[in-house]
């Protein structure tokens, strides 16, 4: 079982209403919402409290007098204790000191200001000054010392030593026995006094005894003349003469009572006026507007005839409470009629605290700002609903006949404004609500709470009210998410209380998520301004930061989805970038299009505002990022992969290039282009896609990474090595597509060659040059290498080297299948060898050079003076055939031939 919370500390330890405490103690939970009470000195602070960890909380002190406990609640530890106590007190401010607060004036009556006991000062009777004696000893320090005493002399339980501790606590002992023989002067004076008073009025005195011994004496002898009761006879006397006169006046006296009845009543009414016609005052005050006057005639009523038994004023009074209780009605329902401001609001609930009204003005006024606020919320969805009805009727409309309604621009791009989606609309309108009517609630239940309004707080409101806070936010971000962001939503959920839309996750809607982004900014900012609780404002973060990840992944799916687009853009026109040459506008277009996502999402997305902390510091966002960047990397990738696997139909109507006119074929023409289309023709495209490749990986994808770390994003070496893993492997594919269209050509045409007209390597005629087989494989490396060098001059290293392999391989595999060679075909056989060798020696890798020696060792050897006749054959040939070297004399400066 968790333990209940324990204070242990406090700072500061006493305040008037309104000081900021910090509490710290144990066991006060384990997260904000663990916390469900909090009492400082009896009064309930729960809603300025502000948990921040397990040890420590924050409060504001509430309206609470003298000493008292701090009591945690929580939601598994129960009601707590506190070893530690608060002291609160109220400041004494006047009318010239600053205060936080408002200072009522002093209340009067008639234009006379009342005379309060305190501003009478007795004189001291000790007789000594007490000017510069601070007082050291509060109030309830001398009550504990003195129960059920008073400092006062004037009343009954004085106690001397609280007036000596309050008034005389640093007189020294000798002035205290001076004071005293004043006191026994003084009241020795007083005795002195009445003394000398007898002695100057003796002859007064004497003559007042005198008096009264003579009115016993004649009292004394009416006894003996009339007996014991001599008024009775008087009595009887006067009461036959009066009924004598009534019988002879009786009219005449009637007559004058009721005259008499008249004149009082007139005088009555006369004294009395402002009481009788105060009804009809309070009528006409009322149509006039004029309450305080009327608040202030009926104050001044009620204390003068309150408490009086005369029927006639119980009348009036009865009569003048009905229109004060018709007032109070209609004050009250001008008070929760919305809208209305705050001031208005707060004018009408002090109306109805003076008029002493049975409602609770302040909380209704709450609880109708807080309905009024929920009906706006809900009247806009309802309103943005019927218009995105309207909206749909006219598209289908529009796709059924020929109508050129504005509605037909639904998937124009976001720059015309017609084609808004209604929900952005809505989210613009919402936010545009809560920014203007939340603060006013919010600032009335600070008034309300902080005393402002003079309103005795219930038990539980606040509590209420917090609610009340937490269910706007919670209401308002749901809304939201429905809007927007729908897959967000939890399952439980109800998503017909907060709103269902058409396309909340369709393209329409993307291109506007920055915005809406920005609205809900904008009233982000504006509840962090009013000092909101955390719970309130967290609601409101979690929903940002879900719209942060989505529109960052929207907005990368969009450049996903343009560079997807750029294959239909490729025009195969060759462009010269620095040293990487045959490069078309696709690399860099797509250059373009990810560097301009990494500033769209920075500043729309990444760039974080108040309170809301750097979204990359977020798992799910930096997931997230990564599987966006992957994913729009890979893109290009697949775009290079589909233009270079893509062959056209025109391709394959189109005869290829014959590498051969020595077996009975003529060479076709250089071709550059299709004969059908203007694109360039398959084999050239492949070298295209082959050089885009190469600058992508080894020029884009760095300068990417370097946008990236610029922009303030975390290196995406994943991503970047995985694409440069793919467009190395598309490489590889891509130059094996051109060497099967080159090579495989080019060597099925050597054996064919080597052996025309009936050739045979026993021949007896002795060489005096080269086979044309030979001559042919050097023009059309010769060939391939211009056809390359046009393309991109990068590309020679990689594409010849694979040429030359596949021909050394093919003479291995035919000098291996010679059976017999005889003197002269020996002499022949290394002549062409040599001369492939010499020719292509800058092509050569290390395979090429193995196979070439492979095919020179299967040859029978020769003696030296036969050697001297190859070499004499192979400097004729290199003679002959110069401008044949000259075309394959560049030499190999990137990187090692393998």
């Amino acid at each position: 079982m968790t333990p209940p919370p324990i204070v242990t500390g406090l700072s500061p330890n006493e305040g008037p209403p309104g000081t900021k405490i910090t509490i710290r103690g144990e066991n006060f939970g384990t997260k904000p919402t663990d916390l469900t009470g909090l009492k400082v000195c009896g009064c309930d602070c729960l809603l300025s409290a502000e948990w921040k960890s397990p040890n420590k909380i924050i409060a504001i002190s509430g309206p609470g007098k003298g000493k008292g406990d701090i009591i945690v609640t929580t939601r598994l530890g129960g009601e707590g204790v506190c070893n530690v106590s608060f002291k609160g007190y109220y400041e004494t401010v006047g009318s010239l000191k600053e205060s936080a607060v408002w200072v009522e004036e002093a209340p009067y009556f008639g234009g006379k200001h009342s005379l309060s006991s305190s501003s009478y000062q007795q004189e001291d009777p000790l007789g000594l000054s007490v000017e510069g004696n601070d007082k050291k000893f509060p109030e309830d320090d001398l009550k504990e010392l003195f129960p059920n005493s008073s400092g006062n002399i004037a009343l009954e339980n004085f106690s001397p030593g609280w007036f000596l501790l309050e008034n005389h606590h640093v007189t020294s002992f000798n002035d205290l026995k001076a004071g005293l023989l004043h006191l026994r002067r003084k009241v020795e004076g007083q005795k002195e006094g009445q003394l000398s008073f007898l002695k100057s009025n003796i002859s007064s005195v004497v003559d007042q005894l005198d008096t009264i011994g003579s009115m016993k004496d004649k009292f004394r002898c009416d006894l003996t003349e009339y007996g014991n009761e001599p008024t009775l006879k008087l009595d009887k006397s006067i009461k036959e003469c009066e009924r004598d006169a009534r019988k002879l006046f009786d009219d005449v006296l009637t007559r004058r009572d009721r005259a008499e009845k008249t004149r009082n009543a007139l005088n009555v009414l006369a004294r009395f006026r402002f009481l009788f016609c105060l009804p009809c005052v309070i009528e006409r005050n009322i149509k006039k507007g004029d309450y305080e006057i009327v608040i202030n005639d009926y104050m001044r009523v009620k204390n003068l005839f309150n408490k009086s038994d005369v029927a006639v004023f119980k009348t009036a009074l009865n009569e003048i409470e009905k229109k004060v209780a018709g007032l109070q009605k209609m004050l009250h329902q001008k008070l929760v009629q919305m809208p209305i401001s705050v001031e208005e609001q707060k004018r009408l609930i002090r109306h109805l605290v003076n008029l002493e009204s049975p409602y609770e003005p302040a909380w209704d006024a709450i609880q109708s700002h807080s309905e009024y606020i929920n009906l706006r919320m809900r009247h806009c969805y309802e309103e943005h609903k019927v218009a995105e009805a309207i909206f749909i009727e006219e598209i289908s409309k529009a796709k059924g006949g020929s109508s050129t309604s504005k509605y037909s621009k639904f998937n124009q791009p976001p720059q015309d404004l017609s084609s808004i989606p209604e929900n952005v609309l809505f989210i613009e309108d919402l936010c545009e609500i809560v920014s203007e009517l939340f603060p006013d609630l919010w600032k009335l239940g600070q008034a309300y709470f902080t005393g402002d309004l003079h309103v005795k707080v219930e038990p539980g409101r606040q509590v209420g009210f917090k609610h009340i806070v937490l269910s706007i936010m919670e209401a308002f971000c749901k809304t939201l998410r429905s809007a927007i962001i729908p897959h967000t939503l939890d399952k439980s959920t109800d998503k017909a209380t907060y709103g269902t839309w058409s396309t909340p996750d369709s393209d329409t809607i993307k291109p506007w998520l920055p915005a809406c982004l920005r609205y809900v900014r904008s009233t982000y900012s504006i509840l962090i301004k009013l000092d909101l609780p955390s719970e309130a404002l967290d609601i409101v973060f979690k929903f940002i930061l879900d719209l942060r990840i989505h529109c960052m992944s929207v907005l990368f799916k969009q450049a996903s989805d343009q560079i997807e687009q750029l294959s239909k853009q490729e025009t195969w026109k060759i462009e010269f970038t620095g040293k990487h040459n045959g490069v078309t506008e696709l690399p860099i277009k797509f250059e373009q299009s990810v560097q301009e996502v990494i500033q769209i999402v920075r500043e729309s997305v990444l760039l974080s505002e108040q309170r809301e902390g750097s979204l990359l510091d977020n798992p799910t966002a930096n997931k997230e990022l990564d599987k966006q960047v992957d994913s729009l990397l890979s893109m290009f990738h697949k775009v290079l992969s589909n233009l270079s696997l893509k062959k056209d139909n025109d391709d394959d109507d189109e005869c290829t290039t014959v590498v051969s006119q020595l077996i009975g074929t003529p060479t076709a023409s250089y071709r550059t282009h299709n004969s059908k289309s203007q694109l360039p023709i398959w084999e050239h495209r492949l070298l295209t896609t082959l050089s885009n490749c190469q600058y992508t990986r080894l020029v884009v994808l760095k300068n990417l990474e370097e946008g990236f770390t610029k922009g303030g994003y975390p290196a995406p070496k994943v991503a970047l090595d995985n694409c440069c893993s793919k467009l190395e492997a598309l490489e590889k594919s891509v130059l094996e597509l051109y060497l099967e269209e080159k090579s495989d050509p080019l060597v099925g045409t050597i054996e064919p060659s080597m052996y025309l007209e009936r050739f045979d390597w026993d021949t007896q005629i002795k060489p005096t040059d080269v086979r044309p087989y030979v001559k042919e494989c050097i023009n059309n490396l010769i060939h391939v290498h211009s056809e390359v060098n046009s393309i991109s001059p990068t590309l020679v290293n990689s594409v010849l080297p694979q040429v030359v392999q596949t021909i050394s391989e093919e003479i291995y595999r035919l000098m291996v299948c010679v059976q017999k060679f005889s003197k002269a075909g020996i002499l022949q056989a290394r002549v062409d060898i040599n001369t492939l060798q010499h020719f292509f020696q800058n092509y050569s890798t290390s395979k090429a050079k193995y196979y070439f020696k492979e095919a020179l060792d299967t040859i029978p050897a020769l003696e030296t003076s036969e050697q001297l006749i190859i070499e004499e054959i192979l400097k004729v040939c290199k003679k002959r055939m110069k401008l044949q070297i000259l075309c394959l004399q560049q030499p190999i400066t990137n990187g090692v031939l393998k």
